[in-house]
């Protein structure tokens, strides 16, 4: 969400070469596969790494670590989705009530906090809860880089027992679970924020 809002708030910056740098961060990771943004970070860190660590005088192979290299990955990917979402959030805010708290003073972040974020996580809420359940799933693609997720454990488990439909079934059902949680949660997370808006429309 951190790397959604800071992408939106880039895009709409005043400043070219921050819209542009906004720009192709989402063309650019939105424009390649999931998997591949994984190997980059992976591989690629580990080489980037190994490099600056050779100039300073260190010797020697240098592996990042999977499980970060695969929350970096899925931040990085899911990140620039939630930058359009949040972006489209930001610009359904009516822009009446951004000039009205600017016609009395109310000071930027007070006014982002207050006014902006409420309406903003309304509007962008349901396309930010499927990006969600879409990221959980996408979970199971960083065990390509050894990582010891739930789709990797069942495939290990399956190999070795020869019971391979039994355990991605067990895994199949572990997703769904975690799916309805999200939903369920998603749901009324909603319900909250919608709260003062079925009471003034009631008024």
């Amino acid at each position: 969400f951190v790397i959604g809002l800071l992408g939106a708030g880039a895009k709409l910056s005043p400043f070219a070469l921050l819209r542009g740098a906004a720009e192709t961060y989402t063309t650019v990771i939105r424009g390649v596969p999931e998997i591949l943004v994984v190997f980059l970070i992976y591989f690629g860190g580990s080489v980037a790494l190994g490099g600056f660590l050779n100039l300073i005088g260190y010797e020697g192979r240098v592996e990042i670590n999977g499980f970060i290299a695969g929350v970096v990955a899925l931040a990085t990917v899911s990140g620039a989705y939630q930058t359009e979402v949040l972006r489209a959030g930001i610009l359904a805010v009516p822009s009446g009530q951004i000039e009205a708290a600017d016609a009395i003073g109310m000071p930027k972040l007070l006014r982002f906090r207050r006014i902006v974020l409420p309406q903003l996580l309304r509007y962008a809420l349901p396309a930010l809860g499927n990006l969600w359940l879409v990221m959980l799933k996408d979970t199971a693609i960083i065990s390509v880089v050894g990582l010891d997720e739930l789709l990797r454990s069942a495939d290990v488990a399956g190999r070795s027992t020869r019971m391979q439909f039994t355990f991605f079934m067990a895994a199949a059902l572990l997703y769904l679970v975690l799916t309805v949680i999200s939903m369920a949660v998603i749901q009324l997370i909603e319900r909250g924020t919608m709260r003062g808006v079925k009471r003034a429309s009631r008024a």
